[in-house]
């Protein structure tokens, strides 16, 4: 039997001796046996501006309503294969952490408006379609794309510095990439790029 959210989340307080309605980090990692949904159980965490789910098996990005001062959502780890579901933190999520999942497109990421940080190396993004989806962010200044078939195939070729700039053209307001920060003359080779 998988745990469950409310089982989780007893096991959090205990372990951590708080209320976790009353907590800004609230850690459900790695819980043994695994998480394999998310549900509405989470509308109670009112205080959270950090949720922890990562190392578990959700499939699926249940709603997150009740959430409202939710800032960092991290999902790594996991067998989720798109990002949906979110609306109800839309306006306040600001950072989103989902490597190490089996998303392949990014649909519904323009949603999130205030995103700044998007971790999410080691997924299946492998078109630069995908890339421009996240034009839409326009708050977006950390990007990590380590690990996806896109960053695979430049590492790959030996074509890194090009995909580089081939992302900062597409993404304009990005301060850093894959950890490493943009640096102005990636910058002024993406503005020439980009005509």
């Amino acid at each position: 039997m998988p745990s469950t959210i409310k089982d989780a989340i007893k096991l959090f307080e205990e372990r951590k001796n708080v209320v976790a309605t009353e907590q800004e980090k609230v850690e459900l990692n790695g819980t043994c046996p695994a998480i394999e949904k998310m549900d509405a159980t989470l509308s109670t965490l009112k205080a959270c501006k950090h949720l922890a789910l990562s190392t578990n098996n959700i499939e699926k990005i249940s709603s997150l309503s009740g959430m409202e001062n939710l800032r960092i959502l991290s999902l790594g780890r996991n067998l989720i294969k798109k990002i949906e579901n979110l609306d109800a933190v839309a306006e306040t999520l600001e950072e989103l952490w989902i490597s190490y999942n089996q998303i392949a497109n990014l649909g519904g990421i323009e949603k999130l408006v205030n995103l700044k940080v998007l971790f999410m190396s080691n997924n299946k993004i492998a078109a630069w379609s995908e890339i421009d989806r996240l034009a839409a962010v326009d708050k977006l200044e950390d990007l990590l794309l380590v690990g996806n078939p896109l960053y695979n195939e430049a590492r790959d070729g030996n074509t890194l510095s090009d995909y580089r700039i081939e992302v900062i053209k597409r993404l304009p307001n990005l301060k850093k990439l894959d950890g490493i920060p943009v640096d102005v003359d990636e910058r002024d080779a993406a503005k020439a790029a980009r005509g």
